[in-house]
């Protein structure tokens, strides 16, 4: 008998045992907090599912959805689960390129699912996507230094008392910064910011015939009042600076005010992560008296590719991590305060973390302000509060976002970002069909 033989015949008997080799699901997903948190987690998901082993793809935001969409459009087959956004949901669902999820098991309670971040994931009322957390956007500013410049935030400020302040507190001989707002290039970095406080300033993407605005008078005013708040109180080399780059900043006491997204509370709130933390409050977004917040609606989601040959896998792992045992296992682990936000009613009426997070209501009202479906002062032809719903916006979305990067960096100035930003989002809208 040779070697091979017997292998073969090892093999066949652990098979006849029930002892099968483990399917490993190849897993994309962002360097967040929360999503590391899961990482370290999965030790629960293998105690009840031995048969399925876990390998991960960690990558920064913008180089995330640049392979991921690659690899779903050239049905690369690379990846079993994907972290995709809200943006990518419906759009890709309806090329086919995503599988619904059916099976997401009797318990995992599909109704609790905040209304509007469920919205934005499902496609002819079936899901496409299961959220793993949600979050729109608010301010958190530094106690402390309101109170020592005599300063009292409102709940609900506007953008003129945001920039008085920032000016106020800023001291740079102490590297203490009034604002620190994103500036890193890409839709869904800078630009997930500058939408979301354009629409405030009555600025919108496109008219309804789908002609770029970046011409109006209401883009240089919202442009020229982000850049020179930025130049007058934010951090030296903001341009550079997205997500993570201004929550360090944050986190050791170099940014008076940061407004961004409501997810960052739990880590500014941490004593473990944040220098900070017994010094922060929370306001909404803030407004220019027009009727819309600068706030936006998002969900970081789990799905899987159509071309998965592993779906049954991979909607058990996607259905154990957003769960709300799921929630209740950080919750066990690290605490109420850091339990994903945003996806379930059941979590903002839990008392243990309305306790433990005092950001719960404010993240709770902001995600309920967004409106994807009239996102700006004037009527659009789009849905998206902090993006545009159309295949193309990525691509433009990104060119823009580098004007406007280079505009903050000095390298250009607003009126010249604009004008170029019009004529690139003109042309690429031409070719695309929408402008006839």
């Amino acid at each position: 008998m040779t070697l091979r033989t017997l292998l073969l015949g090892a093999c066949s008997a652990l098979a006849f045992a029930g002892i099968a080799s483990a399917e490993t699901l190849t897993i994309a997903t962002v360097n967040n907090g929360d999503m590391i948190r899961m990482q370290k987690l999965t030790d629960d998901f293998k105690k009840k599912n031995p048969d399925i082993d876990l390998e991960w793809v960690t990558l920064e935001e913008n180089v995330l959805r640049q392979k991921v969409t690659t690899d779903i459009a050239t049905k690369g087959g690379q990846y079993d689960v994907l972290t995709i956004g809200t943006y990518e949901v419906p759009i890709w669902a309806k090329q086919g390129w995503l599988l619904p999820l059916d099976n997401l098991g009797a318990s995992y309670d599909v109704d609790d699912l905040l209304p509007a971040i469920r919205s934005g994931i499902s496609q002819d009322g079936k899901l496409y996507a299961a959220p793993f957390y949600g979050e729109s956007s608010m301010v958190m500013y530094r106690k402390d230094l309101f109170d020592a410049a005599g300063l009292k935030m409102p709940d609900a400020p506007t953008w003129d008392f945001i920039a008085d302040a920032a000016k106020k507190i800023t001291d740079k001989d102490k590297e203490i910064y009034g604002i620190c707002l994103r500036g890193k290039a890409g839709w869904g970095e800078n630009m997930a910011f500058l939408t979301a406080m354009s629409n405030s300033f009555g600025a919108r993407w496109f008219d309804e015939q789908w002609k770029p605005q970046f011409d109006q008078p209401e883009w240089k005013d919202a442009l020229n009042f982000y850049v020179n708040l930025m130049k007058e109180a934010g951090p030296p080399g903001a341009s550079s600076n997205g997500f993570n780059e201004n929550l360090a900043l944050f986190q050791t006491g170099k940014c008076g005010m940061w407004i961004d997204a409501t997810v960052a509370a739990s880590f500014v709130s941490n004593p473990k992560e944040s220098k900070v933390a017994d010094k922060v409050g929370f306001a909404l977004a803030p407004d220019k008296g027009l009727g819309k917040r600068g706030n936006w609606l998002w969900a970081w989601n789990l799905a899987i590719p159509a071309g998965s040959q592993k779906s049954e896998a991979a909607e058990k792992f996607i259905a154990w991590a957003t769960s709300k045992d799921y929630t209740n296992l950080v919750a066990e682990k690290d605490g109420w305060l850091n339990a994903p936000p945003g996806t379930r009613t059941s979590l903002y009426s839990n008392p243990e973390y309305q306790k433990a997070a005092p950001f719960a209501k404010m993240t709770l009202d902001s995600i309920n302000s967004a409106d994807p479906t009239k996102p700006t002062v004037k009527p659009v032809p789009y849905v998206g509060v902090q993006f545009v719903a159309i295949p193309e916006f990525q691509g433009i979305g990104t060119a823009v976002g580098q004007q406007f990067s280079a505009a903050l960096a000095g390298q250009v100035s607003v009126d010249q970002a604009l004008q170029s930003a019009q004529q690139l989002a003109t042309r690429e809208m031409t070719k695309a069909g929408y402008i006839k």
